[in-house]
């Protein structure tokens, strides 16, 4: 066994060599001629480590160019995603392509945002809308009749393979397709979140998916698509989301939409909290102080912001901004909190905008770290100290976390 196992980490050692050469080697091309050669070789290599779910190979190789090699690890993570949420796939002598879709619904209420299954009839009426508003003629489509909170959908670049494979062979194939939704992860119960529908769509190799890829008659605009697509379901989103305020996202490629929504999702995740510490606890924004750090091993990779009542040390809430889109936070831009990167900005910009005037950011970078007994993540105070949230003892009702 243990021959087997050294034999076995050789092997992915060497796999993440030859990964990373391919996308060194893309990033030093210096002609287009070059580039579509190694973009060649390095998707095939990623189609042979998808297939074989080497998941490890793909982690180190983007570990590995993220500390050394910024250029080299977006082109890397970019062709991963690809090869991820797209293949191409042949079907009696024709080929097709086929693409993995997510649709975001950016949510918010007072009380619980649904997740979980669509109703037969209500799935195949957005699948109508689709074809009517978003999609070209002549593609196929296959939908999960399931409501997806951001713990439940597809968590790697294998799984997320996986499952466009199922769905483009269903949509293709026009065949029936049974989901495994039985034993998916539980929803953490927040008041502002995004949720997704998933879905596949195929067409022959080179023809358009988008309406806005047409070049029939007049060209049409994302904009007016969205727009288009928005009234058309509104109801239905309605009766999927009762008691929520909620805006519906473009349909598009599955790894762009997820990491837009989760980035849309930050402000109204913070004015959320302020709107609930202020009903909960009747108290206005201005009586509340935040303190904002960053979190991260070796470089930020999300901040969290505390909640205390001003005047008291201890902290009564907590919201984690993660970071996304290679949103780098320079250790010079966390000094003193000056506000120099951009996204430091934007936090401390939408709690002065709700009403909170006392924020607080500490310069230094936190080792992110959670409660050992119920896993939630552990926020700073003005000691620089991180602890567990805790709500007064008298807070009624339902305490939320939000993320």
């Amino acid at each position: 066994m243990a021959k087997t196992r050294i034999h076995h980490h050789l092997r992915n050692s060497q796999e993440v060599e030859k990964l990373v050469a391919d996308v060194l080697s893309l990033s030093a091309s210096g002609s287009q001629l070059e580039d579509f050669f190694w973009e060649k070789k390095l998707t095939e290599r990623l189609d042979r480590l998808l297939n074989s779910q080497h998941q490890a190979v793909l982690d180190l190789a983007l570990d590995l160019t993220f500390k050394s090699q910024t250029e080299a690890f977006e082109i890397l993570a970019d062709a991963i995603e690809t090869s991820s949420e797209s293949i191409i796939y042949q079907h009696q002598d024709e080929t097709y392509q086929a693409l993995l879709i997510a649709i975001p619904i950016i949510a918010q209420t007072k009380y619980t945002i649904p997740s979980g299954p669509i109703l037969q009839e209500e799935a195949a009426q957005i699948v109508d809308y689709l074809n009517e508003f978003v999609f070209c003629e002549k593609t196929r489509m296959s939908i999960v009749p399931w409501l997806y909170s951001i713990d439940q959908i597809p968590q790697t670049h294998i799984q997320t393979r996986q499952l466009l494979e199922q769905m483009a062979k269903s949509a293709i194939e026009q065949s029936d397709l049974r989901y495994e939704l039985k034993n998916m992860p539980e929803t953490i119960a927040v008041l502002a979140d995004p949720r997704f529908i998933i879905c596949t769509i195929t067409t022959l190799l080179g023809h358009p998916m988008f309406l806005w890829q047409a070049e029939d008659g007049v060209r049409v605009e994302r904009s007016s698509v969205l727009k288009q697509w928005q009234q058309a379901t509104h109801s239905n989103f309605v009766r999927l989301l009762p008691g929520c305020e909620f805006e519906v996202m473009l349909p598009d490629a599955f790894f762009t939409n997820c990491r837009e929504a989760d980035k849309r999702i930050r402000p109204l995740s913070l004015r959320a909290a302020i709107n609930y510490l202020e009903t909960t606890l009747e108290l206005s924004p201005a009586e509340l102080s935040c303190v904002v750090a960053a979190f991260g091993a070796e470089v930020a990779d999300e901040f969290r912001i505390s909640f205390s009542i001003k005047g008291h040390p201890d902290i009564i809430y907590g919201v984690v901004w993660p970071l996304y889109d290679r949103e780098s936070i320079d250790p010079e831009d966390i000094d003193g909190g000056s506000g120099r990167n951009s996204t430091i900005r934007l936090i401390a910009d939408t709690l002065h905008e709700a009403g909170v005037v006392d924020v607080f950011k500490h310069a230094m970078l936190f080792t992110p770290e959670s409660c050992e007994d119920c896993g939630v993540p552990l926020f700073p105070n003005r000691s620089a100290e991180v602890v567990h949230a805790e709500m007064p003892l008298d807070t009624p009702a339902q305490q939320l976390l939000f993320h």
